[in-house]
């Protein structure tokens, strides 16, 4: 698939260059998407400008909230076909990345995606955000934590601090109600020990909805009882 839009709007939008290596690394990324998509049902979208916007560029557009550096350990919740974390990976290669995603079918393609495109440093997590939470090997252990569509903000917060080290960030991407879920999300970010710096409006070309990045600072640690069990978070939000 060829992604000559997604490399002018990269330019124009996030002030980034995408080489030739890279372009190629996205376009094999977006013909096995569509390959595997019919079995495994990874993404609604299939047109081919629509992929290059609505999951590579909305991805991309994380580097607005945070900056990524060599060696940071980088976790993407319910990452599904690999959205944001993918993308940012084939842009920072210097990152150590893991993909956390529940469901068995989608670590099954991010597995083949990441050998086809022989990704060092990024390991695939099959795990509920809740279960990840109260590992060791895990819990408070990532720089930068991300999330796209993954739930509403009080019960997204549930998923995202624990994981979160004190000091590091959390990114949320979020469609037009950001603002008001932030609000909603207060207490559980109090609990939680988040605080939100600032949230980032984002217009993809071609996107009629209005995008935004919703930037968490972690500043205390975690109560131990967080996260709670699976499915508490999204029934009971704090």
């Amino acid at each position: 698939m060829k992604l000559d839009h997604l490399v002018q709007c990269s330019r124009d939008l996030l002030g980034i260059d995408l080489n030739p290596d890279i372009q190629r690394a996205f376009s094999v990324y977006a013909d096995e998407l569509l390959a595997w998509n019919d079995k495994f049902n990874l993404t609604a979208i299939t047109a081919p400008d629509a992929i290059a916007m609505r999951h590579f560029l909305d991805s991309l557009a994380v580097i607005l909230a945070v900056t990524l550096l060599p060696g940071q350990r980088v976790i993407d919740v319910g990452t599904g076909a690999g959205f944001p974390g993918l993308p940012l990976r084939l842009l920072h290669n210097y990152i150590e990345l893991t993909l956390l995603e529940a469901t068995a079918k989608k670590t099954t393609f991010l597995d083949h995606i990441t050998r086809l495109l022989e990704l060092d440093n990024v390991r695939i997590l099959n795990a509920r955000a809740e279960e990840a939470g109260q590992d060791t090997a895990e819990r408070e252990h990532y720089d930068v934590v991300l999330a796209r569509a993954v739930a509403q903000m009080p019960a997204l917060a549930e998923y995202l601090l624990p994981l979160c080290k004190v000091g590091g960030m959390c990114v949320a991407l979020k469609g037009e109600n950001a603002v008001a879920e932030v609000q909603q999300a207060e207490n559980a970010l109090r609990i939680l020990g988040g605080h939100v710096e600032r949230v980032i409006t984002v217009e993809l070309p071609q996107v009629p909805e209005t995008h935004h990045l919703v930037v968490i600072k972690k500043v205390a640690a975690t109560p131990p009882k967080y996260p709670r069990r699976p499915g508490v978070p999204t029934k009971r939000p704090l």
